[in-house]
């Protein structure tokens, strides 16, 4: 397919440099302390989290050049990748890490399976429903299938256990099929099966139900459950609407526990104040707004549908991690896009952010 190619949207392109240079700076400033007890180095992480942020970018203006029609060759490959390194994960070959069999590979040659199947599941649907739109309103021929394959990849996600990173992945699944076209009884169905399962998932697993009892009274639960909770608000609190200052967060002094990781937008709402935290959000909006607005005017289904994925993908993501950290949400293992530290979230979320840049040199947008 021949497309006239333009730049890249200037505004997404602004707005994740701001979100990753924000990054780098939190999780400096979170880790610090941490890592100069641990490793006798202040620079431990950002040193690591700077060399997969340049990995990141290079891997993100790499792909914004390829013409993104040609992905719909790597869809299948890349999923067949995404689901082995899923198996591969939950086998003696993963690496578990508190309680949770995640990652794969040797150090420092680490990864995060499931941040591959993110990016892979976007990239497949998008190529398989642009081709299908005729049949996705039936739900024998046409919807089935991809319900199968999101229990399949749900399954294994949750074996790891990781029900945060499955329920971004199946809200990124329901959004995209409801661009496709299906049928909105059969999407309702699918919702309701989704919360139960859901249900189902937290039932089973008797610390996902402590965290369900403390989410509505993290007091009661202060010593154990809700004691992230209260530690992430109490540093919301502190900051007010200026911040104690860049630096100064006291809950990093290990009162807060995943500082750098999961909770790292608590000690931004500190160290920054509600004003930091909210330009945080607005980037964020800012990102959701191009995205959708690039889908929107792709030149075809197949780059309306990628284009859609991604964005959704990463402000779902950002959405569930700023709820877990203000206590909207119960706690769950997930990360904030671009600030969280995490190399291999932040390679393919950059890897990602070069697709929806690519997608946009073909949108006619201004």
């Amino acid at each position: 397919m021949r497309l006239k190619k333009g730049p890249p949207d200037f505004i997404l392109f602004v707005t994740t440099l701001a979100l990753l240079g924000i990054g780098l700076v939190m999780v400096f400033s979170s880790s610090a302390v941490t890592t100069s007890v641990n490793f006798n180095d202040a620079y431990y992480y950002l040193k690591k989290q700077l060399i997969w942020a340049v990995l990141g970018l290079i891997g993100m203006f790499v792909v914004m050049r390829i013409n993104y029609s040609r992905l719909k060759d790597l869809a299948n490959p890349l999923l067949v990748i995404g689901l082995v390194c899923l198996v591969l994960v939950i086998t003696p070959l993963g690496t578990e890490v508190k309680g949770s069999s995640r990652f794969l590979g040797v150090a420092p040659f680490v990864f995060t399976p499931s941040e591959l199947m993110k990016l892979a599941m976007v990239v497949f649907m998008a190529k398989s429903l642009s081709l299908n739109l005729d049949k996705i309103r039936d739900f024998k021929t046409g919807l089935a299938p991809y319900l199968g394959l999101l229990a399949l990849v749900s399954l294994l996600i949750l074996k790891q256990p990781d029900l945060g990173t499955t329920v971004a992945i199946a809200g990124t699944f329901i959004l995209m099929i409801t661009m496709a076209g299906a049928n909105m009884a059969h999407l309702g169905v699918i919702a309701a099966a989704g919360l139960a399962a859901i249900g189902a998932a937290i039932v089973v697993a008797p610390y996902r139900m402590e965290r369900w009892y403390a989410f509505w009274d993290p007091w009661k639960y202060a010593s154990d459950e809700g004691f992230q909770t209260i530690q992430s608000l109490y540093a919301l609190g502190s900051g007010g609407l200026f911040g104690m200052g860049l630096g100064r967060s006291r809950q990093k002094f290990f009162y807060l526990p995943e500082q750098y990781t999961d909770f790292v937008y608590a000690i931004l709402g500190e160290e920054l104040g509600f004003i930091g935290a909210f330009v945080v959000l607005v980037l964020f909006l800012l990102f959701c707004w191009r995205g959708f607005r690039i889908a929107l005017n792709a030149p075809d289904i197949f780059g309306s549908l990628l284009a859609a994925g991604i964005t959704v993908m990463v402000v779902l993501q950002a959405a569930i991690n700023i709820g877990v950290v203000s206590g909207l949400l119960p706690v769950t293992g997930i990360t904030l896009p671009f600030i969280s530290y995490g190399g291999t979230s932040l390679l393919f979320t950059l890897a990602g952010v070069g697709l929806l840049l690519n997608v946009s040199r073909y949108s006619n947008i201004q």
